[in-house]
């Protein structure tokens, strides 16, 4: 393998995002534009990686502690071959890969085949080139009659005749030390005030270096995100190469353009997935799983023929096999249910634990709490588990029988085999096979209904 530096060039500011937020740190799925193409080179094994930015940003500089990278400062916004001249002083390696940091859909297969080409044809200066296929302002590559390539055109340059060229510059380069060296010769360009890197090319031409062009990429790995559009263009084609390949695996999507499935999802075959669904993070769902319309699933686990019945929310919970949640239920971090239970609409868990075959079918709330096995949780009721100070914790052993209406102040404990009786207030612990009852005697006042009506 070819030994070389990356140079990942992320100082643009981003002006068109129209944010406060760099650029980079805007997110594709629930990741960063730069971690894309950091991870990317990683999966390169370079020797160093640089990330090129503007001393100005402060939370970049904070998010890349993250990543075993280098940064490298630009002073001032002078274009890339600037960038490129301020990384010079720190390369270790005799070859540097230069990419953009708003590049997140370029692929290792397709740097490492790049990599591969250089390499083969000993060539001093390789661009990774394509033919697009849509509008765009890319840069033109401009050959001979021979077929070697003699200069990059800007898309700002571009002539009359120059528009019929279709090869396009991805922005990608590799280059060894003879071409770095000759970095230092680019001049200003007079429109922009800046210094281009893609006329290192026809430098390195007149010296008679090695230069060419391989058009091996493909334009949707090479989506620049510039603006707004341009970031849902480059998260919509995320979206479809992940369904597909969900899809090859034995996945059922019902609608493909509505579903927003993260690439570090893994969903296990048979499973179904219906419309308007947004499965993100670290999300894991066995074998068929029923996930119904309008569900957010974010970073957790669950298990084989469990059903997530329409609008419902669950982040970082572990739901084991054979389970029901929802419709309308929030199922939220550090909460485990059990096997076999059924959370109904309109419920909430909060790091709670749910054993097994629990039930909790309507308007319940369970925070803080340990539910046993085989427990009815009758509906309306609610773990009472903040006392102003602090969260305390509700311990409900198996077999227990909630009726509706209930609370529980923390910290209480109900014994196994235990009845509450509806409408109850608990504040004292249970034992186990009790009846606890909390109620007001019914007081029934004749006629007041008939009196309060002539009143009016």
């Amino acid at each position: 393998m070819l030994k070389l530096d990356v140079v990942i060039l992320a100082a643009g500011l981003g002006t068109r995002m129209k944010s406060s937020e760099p650029k980079v740190l805007h997110k594709i799925f629930d990741k960063p534009i730069i971690d894309y193409v950091i991870e990317c080179a990683g999966k390169l094994n370079p020797e160093n990686i640089f990330v090129v930015i503007n001393p100005s940003m402060n939370r970049v500089v904070e998010h890349l502690k993250n990543y075993n990278v280098k940064i490298v400062f630009q002073d001032e916004p002078k274009g890339t071959a600037h960038a490129i001249l301020c990384s010079m002083p720190y390369l270790m390696s005799d070859n540097v890969l230069v990419v953009n940091g708003d590049t997140p859909l370029i692929t290792p297969e397709t740097l490492l085949k790049f990599i591969d080409i250089f390499q083969n044809n000993e060539v001093d200066l390789a661009i990774l080139s394509f033919y697009p296929e849509r509008d765009h302002s890319y840069g033109r590559i401009l050959r001979d009659n021979k077929g070697n390539i003699k200069k990059i055109i800007e898309n700002t340059d571009m002539t009359s005749d120059s528009q019929s060229i279709k090869e396009a510059n991805s922005g990608i380069y590799i280059m060894n030390a003879k071409i770095l060296e000759l970095v230092k010769n680019i001049k200003k360009n007079l429109k922009k005030g800046e210094f281009y890197l893609t006329d290192i090319v026809e430098i390195s031409v007149e010296k008679g270096c090695a230069a060419q062009a391989y058009p091996i990429a493909k334009e949707d790995e090479l989506i620049g995100i510039n603006t707004r559009y341009e970031l849902f263009l480059a998260t919509k084609h995320l979206r479809d190469k992940v369904v597909k390949q969900l899809m090859e695996s034995g996945v059922t999507f019902y609608d493909i353009e509505t579903v927003w499935v993260s690439p570090s999802v893994k969903i296990d075959k048979d499973t179904v997935i219906y419309p308007n669904v947004f499965l993100e993070g670290d999300t894991i769902i066995g074998q068929n799983c029923i996930i119904y319309q309008s569900v957010r699933v974010k970073n957790s686990i669950i298990e084989d023929n469990v059903q997530i019945k329409d609008c419902t929310v669950v982040e970082k919970a572990h739901i084991n096999s054979g389970s029901t949640v929802g419709p309308f239920a929030h199922i939220r971090p550090e909460t485990v249910i059990g096997k076999g239970c059924r959370i109904g609409n309109f419920v909430e868990l909060k790091k709670s634990t749910i054993g097994d075959s629990t039930k909790a079918a309507h308007l319940s709330y369970i925070g803080d709490a340990e539910i046993g096995s085989n427990v009815n949780i009758g509906a309306g009721t609610i773990t009472c588990n903040y006392d102003g100070k602090k969260k305390n914790k509700t311990i409900i052993e198996d077999d227990v029988f909630v009726g509706s209406d209930s609370q529980f102040v923390a910290p209480v404990k109900v014994g196994k085999g235990a009845y509450i009786a509806a409408g109850s207030t608990v504040v004292d612990d249970v034992p186990s096979d009790a009846l606890a009852i909390s109620r007001t005697p019914q007081k029934n006042i004749e006629g007041w209904a008939k009196k309060r009506r002539k009143q009016k």
